[in-house]
């Protein structure tokens, strides 16, 4: 079981960057593959960006193509989130979330998550 902790959200201008962070508990952080979802009030959760195990490979929502970039640092525990060239419409609340094997944009696929940090992005 691993428990995950998100930080780095904010406010910030439009056009601005922010960097999220997720803390990871336990031994086994690179054993899990891991993602960044978001969820906007009245909007359905959507698939921000994965990451492989060893950090390998990564992938993207559309909406983060380009701007976001995932990374991660299994020594630290640690999954991150860069976004730059924030636009309002990237407000919401970030999640990141584990998963044994998958790190494609399936939400269910994710067996932990976090609590979300919150991004708003003003005009």
């Amino acid at each position: 079981q691993v428990q995950l902790v998100e930080s780095g959200g904010g406010l910030v201008q439009a056009g601005g960057s922010l960097r999220l962070s997720c803390a990871a508990s336990g031994r086994t952080f690179s054993r899990y593959a891991m993602g960044w979802f978001r969820q906007a009030p009245g909007k359905e959760r959507e698939f921000v960006a994965g990451i492989s195990k060893n950090g390998g490979n990564t992938y993207y929502g559309d909406s983060a193509k380009g701007r976001f970039t995932i990374s991660r640092d299994n020594a630290k525990n640690t999954v991150y989130l860069q976004m730059n060239s924030l636009k309002p419409k990237d407000t919401a609340v970030y999640y990141c979330a584990a998963s044994t094997s998958y790190s494609g944009d399936n939400y269910q696929q994710y067996n932990y998550w976090g609590q979300g940090t919150q991004v708003t992005v003003s005009s």
